[in-house]
């Protein structure tokens, strides 16, 4: 038996069209060959299909020729029999519209062909044959693009003449490509965007060059509202990004605040889930150091969840159901810092009017700053980082609360020493009563940083955000 090496993958003038030389088994009997063989071709970067249809086309004699057509699906395509000479053509909207790739299709080769990329197939010997798996089911009635297999601005040479050729009488009555409407890009979507965070992530993800972004606050898509959630036309959209989240730790231990915490930190997060799922888009969802009870320093990705509260412990349930998403990053950050009411902003208010506040000292942990957390979300996305959990926060030494505010009120021009460190106990005896909290917040940022991402430390974005925070109003 004589075998080749593992699959290779090559790209094409095409975005997202890639061909991959498969392992082809040869002995006396025939060949053999795995023409879909998830874990390595994900790890050379071809999408995780997912198909849910498997289809066979045989094409009795040389010449028979299909196509030019664009699926509202992804498919990998593979040479089972004979060979076929295969052309694309990109109809969706962007700078490569109207680009074309060919080459012949055999055994020992598949092609991952994205959506809208419109495909089409010429036999190059009788009895030839070619698979290829989908991830979205056929339906009777449903409409895609299509463009003329003769057209002469493609200029595709097809090596048996068209005139020649077996041609369905559909297909030989496509438009030209001039008069083909682009297949609109699918976008990403940020919920939540009225927050702190979500205002961090509308504009670091628009920034990038050619992002279509569309952004959505509870007032216009209210997550917990299943019905309005499954109307939303999530088949517009290959990236979700919720940013939508119940803040109050406290808030979230009273009868009220429980079920409006469970509702949008554990039930939303799971509809989503399911609608990832269901129309193939990655999911992007926010967590919190709070699904730990902080008894271990510093905390890994994939440490057991021990949530002390409700807060927490609807969090961990949006984890748990988000996890089970096969396309998704799920981000823990600890005491965000962004644009609106935040922990640093009230100690900066407290230095402004003289106050000598008390501030536990007993708690410890990083704070991450929204344009951090944004600027982390962008590069797991576009890096195309491996799918699961990440801890994010920005970088440097742990600190606890009193060390932060000391640090703010230095920065005002107020003596560090004018914040009071007192214990939690202490704290919570002179507040009344207060959900439980971790000691420990601190994350472990290895694996962000072996994605290629180092958060910078967070005491230099204080100081900058102290710095651009003066020209505000303070709050």
């Amino acid at each position: 038996m004589s075998a080749a090496m593992g699959p290779k993958v090559d790209r094409t003038p095409i975005p997202g069209l890639l061909v991959v030389r498969l392992a082809v088994h040869v002995d006396a009997r025939g060949w053999f060959e795995e023409s879909w063989q998830r874990e390595q071709m994900v790890a050379l970067g071809v999408p995780d299909l997912g198909p849910v249809q498997a289809n066979v086309a045989y094409n009795a004699r040389r010449g028979v020729t299909r196509g030019l057509h664009a699926e509202p699906w992804d498919k990998l395509v593979t040479g089972a029999a004979g060979s076929a000479f295969a052309a694309w053509v990109d109809l969706r909207a962007g700078a490569t519209y109207g680009v074309t790739a060919h080459l012949e299709l055999a055994p020992g080769i598949a092609v991952f062909v994205p959506r809208g990329v419109a495909n089409g197939y010429q036999a190059l010997a009788d009895g030839t044959a070619y698979t290829y798996l989908v991830n979205d089911h056929w339906r009777a009635g449903v409409t895609y693009p299509a463009v003329s297999l003769d057209d002469p601005e493609l200029a595709i040479p097809w090596p048996v003449p068209l005139a020649e050729a077996e041609i369905s009488e559909r297909d030989r009555t496509h438009p030209r490509l001039a008069h083909v409407a682009p297949l609109p890009r699918r976008r990403t979507l940020v919920t939540g965007a009225a927050g702190q965070l979500g205002r961090a992530l509308a504009a670091e993800l628009a920034d990038d060059p050619g992002a279509l972004v569309d952004t959505v606050d509870a007032a216009e898509l209210d997550l917990t509202d299943g019905d309005a959630v499954r109307a939303w036309p999530w088949e517009d959209y290959d990236t979700v990004v919720n940013a939508a989240a119940y803040t109050s730790v406290d808030g979230a231990e009273t009868p009220s605040g429980r079920r409006a915490c469970w509702a949008v930190n554990a039930e939303a997060p799971a509809l989503l889930a399911r609608l990832a799922v269901e129309h193939r888009f990655t999911l992007v969802h926010y967590s919190t150091d709070y699904v730990f009870d902080g008894a271990i320093g510093v905390h890994e990705e994939d440490e057991p969840l021990s949530p002390l509260g409700v807060y927490g412990q609807a969090k961990a349930a949006g984890d748990l159901a988000v996890g089970g998403v096969p396309a998704h990053y799920l981000l823990r950050t600890s005491w965000l810092v962004g644009d609106g009411p935040n922990f640093v902003r009230t100690m900066q208010r407290l230095a402004a009017q003289g106050t000598c506040p008390e501030v536990v000292d007993d708690q410890v942990g990083r704070l991450t700053f929204a344009g951090e957390l944004a600027g982390a979300t962008r590069h797991l996305l576009g890096s195309r980082a491996p799918y699961g959990t990440y801890h994010v926060s920005n970088a440097g030494p742990a600190m606890s609360w009193a060390e932060v505010a000391a640090e703010v009120f230095r920065h005002c021009g107020r003596d560090p020493a004018d914040v009071r460190p007192v214990s939690t106990a202490h704290y919570a005896a002179r507040q009344g009563r207060l959900a439980p909290r971790p000691a420990s917040s601190v994350l472990s940022l290895e694996k962000l940083r072996a994605s290629g991402y180092s958060p910078a430390d967070a005491r230099i974005e204080l100081r900058r955000y102290l710095r651009s925070a003066r020209a505000l109003p303070v709050l």
